[in-house]
């Protein structure tokens, strides 16, 4: 199974960014883990603060992959043209935050991409995205 990660904006500072919110770990780090944890599966990840690359990943990998996990950021709740992305591809698509998007501000808790996603994980800090993973093998 083949499975990517595309993340948005800021999420490269994951580790140095408000760590009370977000966590003290990389998330190459993570992503380390990830990859023992789930040896069997082929595991990429992209990162990206720039819209467009965002949506051109999901372009290229939404026939192919079995798989996609979205953490689109800031995005989310901006991003019209990610949402449409999410619905014209084939490939399920699990949006994930790390976060609790609803217990923050009020403009958090729209987003663009759930209505177009095969299921959401919110709140449960980098364990989002290994929670996605095994939704997939479901």
């Amino acid at each position: 199974m083949k499975v990517i990660i595309i993340n948005g904006p800021n999420l490269n500072l994951l580790g140095k960014r408000e760590p009370e919110i977000y966590g003290s770990q990389t998330f190459d780090d993570y992503f380390s883990i990830l990859k023992s944890k789930f040896p069997t599966l082929e595991l990429h990840y992209f990162q990206s603060n720039i819209e467009g690359e965002i949506i051109g990943k999901i372009q290229e990998t939404g026939f192919d992959f079995d798989g996609i996990i979205l953490n689109a950021g800031a995005y989310t709740h901006t991003s019209i043209g990610i949402g449409d992305a999410v619905k014209a591809v084939t490939t399920p698509v699990i949006e994930v935050h790390i976060s609790n998007t609803f217990s923050r501000e009020s403009f958090r808790h729209q987003s663009y991409i759930s209505p177009n996603a095969k299921g959401v994980i919110i709140g449960f800090g980098l364990e989002s995205y290994h929670l996605a993973i095994q939704s997939f093998s479901k």
